[in-house]
């Protein structure tokens, strides 16, 4: 079954649409989908949709955007909601310095604490990298202490030399739509150069919509046509792509129960 690692169901444009796009799941070949918190609000509600739904698991943080307004009763509700039988990861956390929505350094602070937070409560990261690979490896270097159940940088737009440095720290790589654009020849570099054992696959909905569908707003049964293009790049099945990216997500993600393929 495909999973989707990183969706925003929580997001406003799927209100009161999101529940008829998780009771698609099973027609749509998925098993399971990560709803991805990026504020205090949105995590709240990532993690009252996967307690109302059996395929929603969730990840509670703070988006580099969103880091002007962390608070430290933020981080006691993240450590609580932690322990959640369906909470799978912090995130989404990083830096963006595309937008520069937040302080530099405010992200630069947030990000350190939600590492801490991360290894804490035994939880992977999902991160948020934009224009910023070079204080944000700087940042997991310095936390390598703090990364011992792993990460995933999702919707990867980085080199393959990058790239090849986040697994040396014990991290995987995250693709979505974006990767089926014209304008993707870097991220299929990549794609062509990274061990499928190390990949992931998402659609970051609802933004990141895949062809042929770019446009339109994303939605989890997008993914496989993320998978659909992983195999055409790397000239296998996609029953392949599928059990392995299946299988990576439940290696990462501890919390989630579906059985290997």
């Amino acid at each position: 079954m495909l999973i989707d690692t990183h969706a925003h169901l929580n997001d406003e444009r799927f209100a009161g649409k999101y529940q008829e796009i998780i009771n698609s799941f099973e027609e749509d070949g998925i098993g399971c989908v990560v709803c991805v918190g990026f504020d205090r609000r949105s995590s709240e509600a990532a993690f009252d949709m996967a307690k109302q739904n059996r395929q929603v698991y969730f990840a509670l943080g703070i988006h580099p955007h969103d880091s002007k307004d962390a608070r430290e009763d933020d981080y006691v509700f993240f450590a609580d909601g932690s322990a959640h039988r369906k909470a799978v990861a912090i995130g989404e956390i990083g830096l963006d310095y595309y937008h520069n929505f937040s302080p530099r350094e405010t992200q630069k602070r947030v990000f350190d604490e939600q590492l801490a937070l991360a290894n804490e409560v035994g939880l992977p990261v999902i991160l948020h990298i934009r224009d910023a690979f070079g204080d944000v490896l700087d940042i997991l270097n310095a936390n390598k202490n703090n990364l011992g159940s792993g990460g995933v940088a999702h919707c990867y737009s980085g080199s393959a030399e990058y790239a090849r440095q986040l697994l040396d720290l014990g991290l995987m790589i995250s693709f979505a739509g974006a990767v089926t654009h014209k304008n993707a020849a870097r991220a299929n570099e990549v794609l062509s150069q990274i061990p499928l054992k190390h990949i992931l696959i998402e659609t970051d909905c609802p933004y990141m919509t895949p062809e042929p569908h770019r446009g339109e707003l994303n939605v989890p049964r997008n993914v496989r046509l993320v998978a659909e293009h992983i195999a055409k790049v790397k000239k296998i099945s996609f029953e392949e792509v599928v059990a392995i990216t299946h299988n990576n997500a439940l290696s990462l993600f501890k919390k989630i129960k579906l059985k290997k393929i």
